[in-house]
């Protein structure tokens, strides 16, 4: 897909995932005609604005604003082609305290971006999504199941417009602020690590690896599906292991809304999952889903998945070693990263 004559608004642009999505966009279309990081940390938005240069990429631009106003969405989204919605409120804790916050930024904010997009007449939205969402738990998957619902609905109410809105669920970011790893590393100083549960067990991708699934929800996604990638999965007491073999474990107990392990697709959507290669999509059960759906299985492009089907963190035929891990920290974290 070629993006060189769009302009693309990343909202959530100056955090893990927008930092790197632009990096991406800009070594691959460093004459972009426009890219416009929204966000509303100005210290994060100048911070970027010293990597990414006004200089050296003209079509790049820092547009401060709030999801949760509207009129400064509607404002930033003029002759915006696709809108990629990586902005929201995350800490599992904090939203089980601050409940109305997270309601307000992650569900009214993307009531509020669909409605500018419709305003606007952006013909793309991919918005991320997480595998808290999945049979929600706590607070923070809740909202993110109401903003994916509110994504695919999008699609029933653009009218004659060129349109479409997909959703891209995935798991634990390695590396992203407030993550695991980034909080063992700061720990081991200490010489014990805190360990919730040591049955517990996460997905994980990358940054890098997040961004391709974005272009790949771009490039081939057909309005309302929630795309959902193949992940390996690990133990905390496996990630622990790699980063601090020296450090005792102190088991403390989940925090409150937190699972043992996560799901990206449970049994309930396995009625409307269909597998590829690399991913699952979840299709929304309408007419015109259906008539996709039969066209993308007898092509054998995909398949249907039984009927009791789960993508469960835990049940994963996938896993990382702590060997594996150390490469991925090297690799996409920390070249210098010694144990």
């Amino acid at each position: 897909m070629n993006l060189e004559n769009l302009s693309i608004l990343i909202t959530g642009g100056t955090g893990s995932f927008g930092n790197a999505f632009v990096k991406t966009i800009l070594n691959k279309y460093p004459s972009i005609k426009r890219l416009v990081i929204y966000s509303r940390d100005e210290l994060k938005q100048y911070q970027m604005s010293q990597k990414f240069r006004h200089e050296d990429h003209p079509g790049i631009r820092y547009f401060i604003g709030d999801i949760r106003d509207e009129k400064r969405l509607n404002r930033a989204f003029e002759n915006i082609d696709i809108v990629i919605h990586a902005a929201a409120l995350k800490q599992v804790p904090a939203a089980e305290y601050n409940p109305f916050e997270f309601i307000n930024t992650n569900i009214i904010g993307a009531e509020n971006i669909i409605n500018a997009a419709l305003n606007q007449k952006v013909k793309s939205i991919v918005a991320l999504s997480t595998d808290k969402a999945a049979a929600p738990i706590n607070l923070y998957g809740a909202t993110k199941l109401c903003s994916d619902k509110l994504f695919i609905s999008a699609n029933n109410i653009k009218g004659d417009r060129d349109f479409k809105s997909m959703i891209v669920r995935y798991g634990n970011v390695m590396g992203s602020r407030g993550s695991v790893i980034p909080f063992f590393f700061e720990r081991k100083k200490t010489g014990i690590l805190p360990i919730t549960d040591d049955k517990m067990s996460r997905f994980n991708i990358t940054l890098e690896e997040g961004v391709h699934w974005v272009m790949k929800a771009l490039e081939t996604g057909l309005g309302g599906e929630i795309f959902v990638p193949k992940l390996p999965s690990y133990e905390i007491k496996t990630v622990a292991e790699a980063i601090a073999p020296e450090c005792k474990h102190e088991i403390i107990g989940i925090r409150p809304g937190e699972k043992i392990h996560e799901d990206m697709v449970n049994d309930s959507d396995a009625l409307n999952t269909l597998e590829f290669e690399h991913h699952y999509i979840i299709h929304p059960n309408n007419q015109r889903w259906q008539g996709i759906r039969e066209k993308l299985i007898t092509t054998k492009a995909a398949h249907a998945v039984e009927d009791n089907f789960s993508y469960n963190s835990g049940r994963n035929t996938d896993w990382l070693s702590v060997k594996e891990l150390r490469e991925l920290i090297i690799e996409h974290l920390d070249p210098n990263f010694k144990v």
